[in-house]
């Protein structure tokens, strides 16, 4: 009998819950316990409460732009050194190369994209 690794923690901030619905699809099959949060306050207030292993992250919400939660994230003791992956609909060569180069996010997946990148890419990350 083999043990199976304990599931991983994932919160998912999105304010878009038809988008959020997609992120469930696509990383259930994982051993994975996401978290789903509709907008940037809730996401802060689920990582402080969860303290996952990974965030993703979208920037363009009504309640608070990405790069403040991320910010915020990156100000706190606890939530700090969390890796997060941005997921959005913003493609510009000046938002990629600030995500990456600039922040240090540990990825950066603009919409729309293939379910088997955000699959590749949290496990990348999950798994290093």
């Amino acid at each position: 009998m083999t043990n199976k690794p304990k599931p991983k923690t994932i919160v998912c901030i999105e304010d878009d819950e038809d988008f959020l619905e997609l992120l469930k699809l696509i990383l259930e099959q994982e051993n994975t316990n996401l978290i789903m949060a509709s907008g940037g306050a809730s996401g802060l207030r689920a990582v402080q409460e969860h303290n996952p292993d990974l965030v993703l992250l979208d920037l363009m919400m009504n309640d608070m732009h990405g790069w403040e939660v991320y910010m915020k994230l990156r100000a706190g003791s606890k939530t700090k050194d969390i890796p997060v992956i941005v997921v959005t609909a913003m493609d510009t060569h000046y938002d990629r190369t600030f995500g990456v180069n600039i922040a240090k996010v540990a990825d950066y997946i603009t919409k729309p994209f293939l379910p088997s990148q955000l699959r590749q890419s949290v496990d990348t990350v999950l798994h290093n």
